[in-house]
């Protein structure tokens, strides 16, 4: 009893429930190796019962949690109502002099229940300020106030867009991948001539550098700073005063030929090659002095980056040296504030500047992404992708130890779908070093990352709530759940959105604890809904109909962890895992399964009156319809689907516009499937630039459903 109390009080779970009605303990080694990550020793009876009499005395004797959040325009929260008459409290506001704190008393007698407006509450400005409570006969106790908006920006009512992996949209002008200057070129395009309102791109994070690369965007090195293999190299100002003009057009070309490469001859994006050649292509730009404009510009931007901004560009510097892995460098460079690292941030001054440039200039072309959008009329414009976490050997790790628990990995327990859990590579924050900190690495992330968005997508949203964790050298069903104060972390991102003027998407798709997606509606975070996975699981089973499906989400066919609309249609998918040795059943039962599960889709789609003449109740061979019907017609059916529903935003899988039938990610796979580094096809898998996109008659065909005038829906209520 003991120990569950002790890790109850630090958010650690000892039991979890894998599926409703079933609840299963967490080993006890699991709960005193996770408290052990989070500082506190459980290793002994003895140390237990010291920890637990350290924590319950602390808990006695606070008036306020360490994060007290104050909604602006609701009712103040009990903690504050709660407090004793003649109660003290100073608020110190964030970057605000000591002349403009705010003074309030409790008055004497019952405490005033009321909201803001009260006699003795004074609503401090929007902010993350310190809260000092004096009460009598008491020490005074400090802790983090928290005062947000009620909810994040709305999009308008209604709006569609693209979903697109940005490295898989070649241009005629990209360097074997897709870049920033193609990101502005879609987002300009798409909002002028098809009157879409946002394109949404997979995380542009930092990558770890290595011989190859990890090619996955959802594991970063940093996630604080984008990665410069995105720069449209030729947009740089300085790129036209390059004095060796022969060697940049040299390897221009050679970028000519890698993006030939891909388009013409079947090669896979090489991610490593790109960035060889622009590495010295941009050697060569920002060996040009800056004008006295745009060096104003670039010093703005190292002030507002500040120590961040230094710590990356130094582990960028060191990893040059000592390699991508930092807990294999030499010993006194693991400490970012060691006297040694001082001594290697002067000596490599020339490098660690070499790096802020290349992450200023790649801020910039996002910010001109961003320009682009809204000025081809986008209300919403580029759509950011913020990854679940970081490498543990990445820059943020090795920059912010503190905040990270070490030996720790997070990813998800065991289910009905994988019963062997699974476990990301990804070291978790810890909840207590946050709190501890006033939430500044989380707030500085957001910040960086809302700068240059219309709006942010939080993979596995549900991680602002509560994570699995794994201790290193366990199997993933050996992990156990931590929970965050997801009050403060929503109210963190609820006042960084709010400043920024961005609209928030978090992906809940999957096992989601009760209350999560109410509570992310309550402040305005919109959901993500994919239509084969909208079904009544409370009721029936069958596909939900188009009026029931929620009006604050992002509604899509499909994401880049699932099959495109076509292969989904098609059974395409099925084929393509039982080729790769991924079916746990035979072929035949997985094909009857898939294909009733498309034609009952299809079925509803037919009654609908969204697809004429199609057929219901035959199951598809593989690579074929249900019936035989036209799979074009079958995936602009889907697509009208969508827009029949009150989703706020609804989103085109770009792949889909050209009928592309290979998954940018299959899960579950690692070298047996090239993951990420797929080119946009067409559906025999010849591979499509943004040019012929522009021109293609099957994309505009599916593009005149979205521009068809939008009936208001009557919502029938149950």
């Amino acid at each position: 009893m003991g120990l569950s109390r002790l890790a109850a009080l630090h958010g650690v779970a000892t039991s979890f429930s894998p599926s409703a009605g079933v609840t299963g303990p967490v080993p006890e080694t699991t709960v005193v190796a996770v408290l052990g990550a989070l500082g506190v020793d459980a290793t002994t009876p003895e140390a237990v019962r010291d920890a637990l009499a350290a924590a319950e005395s602390a808990a006695r004797v606070r008036l306020l949690p360490d994060t007290q959040v104050v909604w602006s325009g609701e009712p103040l929260p009990p903690a504050l109502t709660g407090l004793p008459p003649d109660t003290e409290l100073t608020v110190r506001p964030e970057e605000a002099d000591e002349a403009d704190r705010v003074l309030m008393r409790v008055p004497a007698g019952e405490p005033d229940p009321a909201g803001p407006g009260s006699a003795w509450w004074t609503e401090p400005p929007l902010g993350v300020h310190r809260l000092t409570v004096r009460a009598p006969d008491r020490e005074p106790q400090d802790c983090t106030l928290v005062v947000a908006p009620a909810r994040v920006p709305q999009p308008p009512a209604r709006t569609h867009g693209f979903l697109v992996q940005l490295y898989s949209l070649l241009s005629a002008r990209s360097w074997g991948m897709g870049d920033l200057g193609d990101l502005a070129d879609l987002a300009s395009w798409s909002g002028r001539r098809l009157g879409a309102g946002f394109v949404q791109v997979n995380p542009l994070h930092a990558a770890v550098p290595g011989d190859p690369t990890d090619p996955s965007p959802y594991r970063p090195s940093s996630r604080r700073f984008p990665d410069p293999v995105h720069l449209r190299v030729e947009s740089v100002p300085e790129y036209g005063h390059v004095p060796d003009a022969v060697a940049l057009d040299a390897l221009r070309r050679q970028g000519a030929e890698l993006r030939e490469a891909v388009l013409d001859k079947g090669a896979l994006i090489d991610r490593d090659a790109v960035w060889a050649l622009k590495r010295q292509a941009l050697d060569l730009v920002l060996a040009v002095p800056l004008t006295p404009g745009r060096h104003a510009a670039y010093c703005d931007f190292l002030a507002d980056r500040g120590r961040a901004l230094e710590d990356h560009a130094l582990w960028c510097a060191l990893a040059e040296v000592h390699g991508p892995d930092w807990h294999g460098w030499p010993e006194e460079l693991r400490d970012p504030r060691s006297d040694a690292t001082a001594r290697a941030r002067a000596e490599l001054l020339d490098r660690v500047d070499h790096h802020c440039r290349l992450a200023w200039l790649t801020a910039t072309q996002l910010a001109d992404a961003q320009r682009a959008a809204r000025e081809a009329g986008m209300p919403v414009g580029v759509v950011h992708d913020l990854a679940v976490g970081v490498h543990p050997g990445g820059a943020d790790t090795w920059a912010q130890q503190d905040a990270f628990a070490h030996g720790m990995s997070v990813g998800a327990p065991p289910d009905a779908f994988n019963a062997r859990g699974q476990d990301w590579g990804l070291p978790p924050w810890r909840p207590d070093a946050l709190a501890a900190s006033g939430y500044a690495p989380y707030r500085g992330l957001l910040r960086g990352l809302l700068a240059d968005a219309g709006a942010l997508r939080i993979d596995h949203v549900m991680g602002l709530f509560r994570l699995w964790w794994v201790p290193e050298g366990r199997p993933p069903t050996e992990g156990t759940y931590v929970s965050h104060d997801a009050e403060a972390m929503l109210a963190v991102l609820v006042l960084e959105a709010h400043r920024a003027g961005t609209v928030v998407v978090g992906e809940d798709l999957g096992t989601v604890e009760p209350g999560v997606r109410e509570a992310l509606a309550r402040r305005g975070v919109l959901g993500t809904s994919v239509l084969w996975f909208e079904r009544d699981w409370a009721g029936d089973g069958h596909p939900l109909a188009p009026e029931r499906w929620r009006r604050d989400c992002l509604a899509t066919a499909t994401t880049h962890d699932l099959p495109s609309t076509a292969a989904r249609l098609t059974g395409d998918h099925v084929t393509l895992r039982h080729r790769l040795g991924l079916l746990t059943r035979p072929l035949d039962e997985e094909l009857r399964e898939d294909g009733a599960d498309t034609a009952e889709w299809l079925a509803l789609l037919t009654r609908l009156g969204l697809l004429p003449g199609g057929a219901a109740g035959a199951l598809p061979a593989a690579g074929a319809l249900p019936g035989g019907g036209d799979e074009e017609a079958a995936v602009q059916a889907v697509h009208r689907f969508l827009l029949r529903t009150p989703a706020r935003m609804t989103g085109i899988w770009l792949p889909d516009t050209v009928g592309d039938r290979r998954p940018q990610n299959l899960p579950g796979t690692w070298d047996q499937y090239p993951n990420w580094r797929l080119p946009v096809a067409d559906a025999e898998g010849v591979p499509v630039t943004l040019e012929q996109l522009a021109a293609s008659p099957r994309l505009h065909r599916l593009m005149d459903v979205l521009r068809a005038p939008k009936e208001p829906l009557e919502v029938r209520m149950p």
